[in-house]
């Protein structure tokens, strides 16, 4: 070609500088672009997160689509998980999502029944900082494991999720030997929005919590005199101090264990 229209070894090594690397690639093709530059530079000048629910649910831009398959959805209207709608005509199946099969036709065995209501063992409780009582929920989980077997049981979502600025909401069905036995919603709350994916697991799993109260399990755990007697045997109120601020309050820890980091305990 002629000299003069021949670029410039400088010109050259600029628009290799500025050809796009795998990653922004990646970006580009999801349509949303303009919308994570937005997030990040959020992100960068607040150093939060949570200040960022403006960006964090913003609709993807229509100026950036550029015929990509994939649609991403604002995750504020859902996650776009709805149940799939089956049909009750077939016996073989239920829709879990929209039926009531089973509900108080009959009581549970005796033995599943006697495994259900059985007191918790105190040593099975955890306590929180704020004196809350509770039971893990992979404690729920080995008790209906142990009442029904595995597999005898299932948690048979009712809608769709629900994402929220800060938290995830969905409504789930408790269903155990081919019967509905509860139906609750539960909740998550998250801090940014990679950690949407866990906190629909934490949902799952407090819709599960409320779910099994209907069918008594650990049920002390909502009786204020069981609360009382709990706490005044197990449990003790002290005073800490946040290592990294020097700040102090209180909080209640099980008796026989050391106050945790980054909390010591202090004399009030």
């Amino acid at each position: 070609m002629p000299e003069q229209e021949r670029p410039s070894d400088s010109t050259s090594a600029k628009a290799g500088a500025e050809e796009p690397d795998d990653w922004d690639k990646r970006i580009f093709s999801t349509g949303c672009s303009v919308e994570n530059t937005q997030m990040n530079d959020c992100f960068f000048a607040k150093r939060d997160w949570r200040l960022c629910k403006k960006e964090s649910s913003a609709s993807p831009s229509s100026s950036a689509s550029n015929g990509s398959p994939h649609k991403i959805s604002n995750l504020a209207n859902g996650l776009s998980d709805e149940p799939i709608v089956l049909d009750e005509g077939d016996a073989r199946q239920v829709d879990w999502a929209r039926s009531f099969h089973g509900l108080s036709a009959e009581p549970f065995s005796k033995e599943a029944a006697d495994i259900l209501l059985q007191p918790l063992a105190p040593e099975d409780i955890e306590i929180k900082p704020d004196g809350i009582i509770y039971l893990p929920e992979i404690k729920y989980r080995r008790i209906l494991n142990k009442a029904f077997g595995p597999g005898g049981w299932g948690m048979a979502p009712r809608g769709e999720t629900i994402v929220t600025g800060k938290s995830v909401t969905r409504e789930y069905a408790l269903v155990a030997h081919g019967r509905l036995v509860s139906i609750a919603r539960g909740e998550q709350d998250y801090f940014s929005p990679e950690g949407i994916s866990t906190a629909a697991e934490g949902c799952k799993s407090n819709a599960l919590m409320r779910c099994c109260k209907d069918l008594g399990v650990a049920s002390e755990l909502w009786d204020p005199r069981f609360i009382r007697k709990f706490m005044a045997a197990n449990a003790r109120e002290v005073f800490v101090e946040h290592v990294p601020t020097k700040k102090r309050r209180k909080l209640w820890v099980r008796k026989g264990e050391d106050v945790k980091y980054p909390y010591k305990e202090t004399k009030g």
